[in-house]
């Protein structure tokens, strides 16, 4: 047999094999859990909003309800049957770092409050943090340079 053949039969043999990907299906269901925890966020806003709260905290208590609601969810092991469901719908918001923190954490409590709690929990969220001050700080500078040189944003 040649090897043109045998690829040839082996993609077949894979295609087979390998069930197909119900895309239409993980797009709506990641659409619904993402819509629905926004949704969340903008009532809790709402909420702060008639209670006459400024933009800027009433934006700062959704996000600390939605981390701790998430890290509380991911405690009972509830986010990961969501994000089963949801796909990058529940991983994409605020949410899904919360859970990225939470769940080395809880994993790894056995070696300890220090090294294991500690140090795993912080194994995902350390380069998002010093990517995001460093990233800030680059475009600050950036903003700072055409600001003096009076090219104005928009």
């Amino acid at each position: 047999m040649n090897p043109i053949e045998t690829n040839k039969t082996y993609q077949e043999y894979v295609d087979k094999k390998s069930p197909n990907s119900p895309i239409v299906k993980n797009c709506f269901n990641a659409f619904l859990i993402g819509g629905l925890i926004c949704s969340i966020g903008q009532v809790i806003f709402n909420y702060c909003k008639y209670r006459g709260m400024d933009i800027q905290m009433s934006n700062t208590i959704v996000s600390i309800i939605l981390i701790g609601l998430s890290a509380f969810l991911t405690g009972l092991n509830l986010f990961n049957r969501i994000g089963k469901f949801a796909g990058a719908g529940s991983l994409v918001p605020i949410t899904g770092f919360a859970n990225s923190i939470v769940s080395p954490a809880m994993e790894y409590k056995s070696e300890g409050y220090v090294m294991g709690v500690g140090g795993k929990m912080f194994t995902v969220a350390g380069p998002v943090l010093v990517f995001g001050i460093s990233a800030s700080i680059l475009i600050g500078i950036i903003f700072l340079i055409f600001n003096t040189q009076a090219i104005t944003f928009v």
